[in-house]
């Protein structure tokens, strides 16, 4: 009896449990797009197309020429500055010292009372002076630590472990901010993207366990759906999901085909 009724069971399972197969690319979670922070010439490259780097490696280098004369100006400006500061606060104690005197040794022959007023005002601009100086000094200061910047990012480095994947300046070429010209992908974050049929949206959910393979290495895994892209291709009725999966295998690389298998129960479909 109780065999009877397994034999049901898996005989219902049969004829609800279908599946669906797909295909699909290998993709990079966490691509990033390289580019310059400032405008200027390309002095050095590093790296080429399909090398591996390191976080911090440094993949090309800007000519540093007119950067260098702007922090030279910089450097002198606050140099300057500081020499100024220190001519004024030398001024206001030799003021402040002539006052000690004339308080000590003035009389009434030496016309105290004006010397003093006079010392008073002139320790009074002198003291504005320095202050304005003081001023300069450090906005001076703050300029050198910027251009100091700038000068640090002259040295673009790479932001992830990952691999160069395209490369689109030469030694030479003149590097405009906001526009990449390298693309580094990381390695240890992959995922599969297919796309889905309109028809068979119902079918899948996010969350499901789906079964793939990769025959270019005859790899075979499980992955699960991590998200569906609700925004259906105009022309082909399509939807892009991605599928996460445990990167164990270490010949998995972004543009692999992948074979992907949805089982669904069709009971619940109609329902």
């Amino acid at each position: 009896m109780k065999k009877r009724f397994l034999f049901a069971v898996l005989f219902t399972g049969g004829l609800f449990a279908n599946h669906i197969t797909i295909s699909g690319t290998v993709v990079s979670d966490n691509q990033k797009y390289i580019g310059a922070r400032y405008m200027g010439y390309v002095k050095e490259v590093f790296v080429q197309i399909g090398d591996k780097v390191k976080r911090e490696d440094t993949l090309f280098k800007m000519d540093s020429a007119e950067f260098d004369i702007l922090k030279e100006q910089a450097n002198l400006a606050l140099e300057q500055a500081e020499i100024l500061t220190d001519v004024y606060r030398s001024k206001l104690d030799e003021i402040r010292r002539e006052k000690a005197l004339l308080r000590k040794h003035g009389t009434d022959t030496y016309n105290f009372d004006d010397m003093s007023e006079n010392l008073s005002i002139t320790a009074e601009h002198t003291q504005s002076m320095l202050k304005a100086m003081q001023a300069i000094v450090k906005n001076a200061a703050q300029k050198v630590k910027e251009i100091s910047v700038i000068s640090h990012y002259l040295e673009v480095k790479a932001p992830s472990d990952g691999i160069i994947v395209q490369k689109n300046l030469h030694v030479g070429d003149m590097v405009m901010p906001g526009f990449p010209v390298m693309v580094l992908v990381d390695l240890n974050h992959l995922e599969i993207e297919a796309q889905i049929s309109e028809a068979d949206l119902i079918k899948v959910n996010e969350g499901d366990f789906v079964k793939f393979e990769i025959p270019a290495i005859h790899y075979k895994g499980r992955g699960r759906i991590k998200s569906i892209v609700p925004s259906a291709n105009p022309m082909t009725h399509t939807f892009t999901i991605r599928i996460s999966f445990k990167k164990d295998h270490k010949k998995i690389y972004p543009g692999m085909y992948a074979k992907i298998e949805i089982e669904y129960n069709q009971a619940l479909v109609r329902e």
